[in-house]
Formats: C-alpha cells, sequence, structure tokens
C-alpha cells in the first residue's frame, strides 16, 4: 500500500488529467496554445479585402469599360467599334475623358464586398483546410479558391456586375435613360423585379468560381515555390504583383467565353435569350466560336493588372493587420 501523501498526488494528477480542457483538444496539448482562429482570419480578410477591392477598381476601372463594350458589340450593321483604340476615341469623343467611367459609381458600391467577401471566404475555409503548418494542398488551393468565388458570386458580383452592364448598355442607346445610379437601379427594379438585378446567376457563378480557382491556385502555388523550404520567407510585395498577374493571365485564357456569355445574359437585350446554355448556342450560330473570345485582349491588360495590384495591396493590409491585431 502507498503512504498516504504519494496516494493523495497520484489521485491529485488523475483529476488534473481528468479535467483538463485540453485534454480533447491535442492540437492544445501539442503546442501549448488554441488553434488558430478562423472567425479572426476571416475578419482580417473581410476589411482588408473591402479596402483593397474599393482602391483596385478606381485604378483599372477604364479598361473594365471599354472590355464591356467590345463584349456587347454585335456583327453586321449594328457593329459600333473597330476595336480597343476606336472604342476608346469614340467614347471620348462624344462623352469626354470620364465617358470612359461611365458606370464606376456602380463597380465602386460592388467592388468593396466583392473583395471583402471573397478573401473573407478564402481566409476563413483556408485555415479550416490547411495543414498544422498553415500549407494547403493543391486541391486546397482549388478548393478554397473556387468557394470564394462561389461567395463573392452570390453575394455582391451578379447583381453588381448586372447593373453596371446595363448602365454601359444604356449609354449606348440614342437617348440613355438612366439619370444616375439610385435612378438607374430604381428604373431596373421597376422593369425586372429584384430578379432583375440576379440576371446571368449561374454563368457568374460559373466565371467567379473558375477564376478564384485559377487565380489562388497559381498565386499560392507560386508563392510556396519561391518560399522552397522556408514556409516563413517573406515573399517582396513586387514578386507578389508579378505572382498576381500571371494568375490573372490564367484566369483570362481559362474563363472568357464565360465571361462573354455572363455579360450577354446580363445585357439590356437579355430577354432574347432563354437561359445561358441558349445565350451560348445563339452566339456561337449567329456570330462563331471567335465571339466567345470577344474582348479579350483588354480584359487580358485589365485583369492582369487588376490582380497584381490587388494581391499587392491586399498583403500589405494583411501583413499590417498582422502586426497590431493579434489573435
Amino acid at each position: 500500500m502507498l503512504p498516504v501523501y504519494l496516494q493523495y498526488e497520484m489521485d491529485r494528477q488523475n483529476l488534473v488529467t481528468f479535467l483538463s480542457p485540453y485534454k480533447s483538444r491535442p492540437w492544445m496539448i501539442n503546442s501549448g496554445a488554441a488553434a488558430p482562429s478562423g472567425g479572426s482570419k476571416g475578419l482580417k480578410g473581410i476589411i482588408a479585402g473591402g479596402i483593397t477591392g474599393g482602391i483596385e477598381i478606381c485604378i483599372t476601372y477604364p479598361t473594365e469599360y471599354v472590355k464591356t463594350q467590345l463584349q456587347l458589340d454585335e456583327k453586321g450593321a449594328n457593329k459600333k467599334y473597330n476595336g480597343i483604340a476606336d472604342c476608346v476615341k469614340k467614347t471620348v469623343a462624344t462623352n469626354g475623358f470620364f465617358g470612359l467611367y461611365r458606370g464606376l459609381s456602380v463597380l465602386l458600391y460592388g467592388s468593396i464586398p466583392k473583395s471583402a467577401a471573397r478573401f473573407g471566404a478564402f481566409e476563413f475555409m483556408k485555415t479550416h483546410v490547411s495543414d498544422s503548418k498553415g500549407q494547403l494542398t493543391a486541391g486546397g488551393k482549388l478548393f478554397c479558391g473556387l468557394g470564394a468565388g462561389v461567395c463573392e458570386a452570390v453575394l455582391a458580383v451578379t447583381p453588381m456586375e448586372t447593373i453596371k452592364v446595363k448602365f454601359i448598355n444604356d449609354l449606348r442607346s440614342p437617348n440613355p435613360k438612366f439619370k444616375g445610379f439610385a435612378h438607374g437601379v430604381g428604373q431596373i427594379i421597376k422593369a425586372d423585379g429584384i430578379s432583375g438585378i440576379y440576371k446571368g446567376l449561374t454563368p457568374t457563378i460559373l466565371k467567379q468560381g473558375s477564376n478564384q480557382a485559377i487565380r489562388f491556385f497559381v498565386v499560392e502555388s507560386l508563392r510556396d515555390l519561391y518560399k522552397g523550404d522556408d514556409i516563413n520567407k517573406p515573399v517582396p510585395k513586387l514578386v507578389v504583383g508579378v505572382f498576381g498577374a500571371i494568375a490573372g493571365a490564367a484566369s483570362v485564357f481559362g474563363n472568357t467565353p464565360l465571361d462573354v456569355v455572363k455579360t450577354r445574359m446580363q445585357g439590356l437585350e437579355a430577354a432574347k435569350y432563354k437561359n445561358t446554355a441558349d445565350c451560348a448556342m445563339q452566339i456561337l450560330k449567329n456570330e462563331g466560336l471567335p465571339a466567345f473570345y470577344k474582348g479579350t485582349v483588354p480584359r487580358l491588360g485589365r485583369v492582369c493588372l487588376d490582380v497584381a495590384i490587388t494581391f499587392m495591396i491586399y498583403d500589405s493590409f494583411m501583413d499590417l493587420f498582422n502586426k497590431v491585431w493579434k489573435d
């Protein structure tokens, strides 16, 4: 029989072990700390993403305007532009330099929540999918990017893009009827109902999901390649920008056909299409396969610049938040 003081010590240790809050949390036993908070990383991503979206769209909007005009342009008697330079020239001649910024307010109102939803969702999912070192597998990168794209498509991109395309489309008509953002949105809802700002939801989900799956996969993979065996090695912001530009180019060549279909489905003449598949078939039948790559060049320039700027700004804000905002 054990001495009383030894029996007491063993009973005390057993009780502490049984009641320990670490018992059912193996990551806390191994590291001595709580698991990383997905909510905290997600909130940082939402705030940093929102700020990033507002800054980025103010820089790149004219290229978005030109791309949309060329995608809306049809063959034959209705054709208005003979390329990028002609579109810019005619727009400036008719509406002045700031005509290239027509519809900016729509994108500005939408880019902030879009970028916030995208990066917030990615950071949240990354926290729950990554391994103990915070690293993602190839499948994990695609999954988190896809989820981020679907999230932004449903919460922000579809209504924002629909309104933007209708605003730009309105400018093409002989007698524009939208007098401003509030008036234009009111007219769209009055004519088509709330569903009027959710036209093209399916192609938008396909576009944004594939977009972000490609972009995050490329950026995260290039980041891992740059770091090599040192996962804590910092990546210079200019290098991040180069990675972003490469990711943007990959996404353009990967899903411009979806972007063209989405744009047609969201235009003022969308009623002539029964659905997404019908829109794609009509474009193929009436305009041929090259029509699916309309606006590729201006989109390539815009997207490469857009994604490069976005990741550089986002990384800068996340670095700042990680220094001043401890989990």
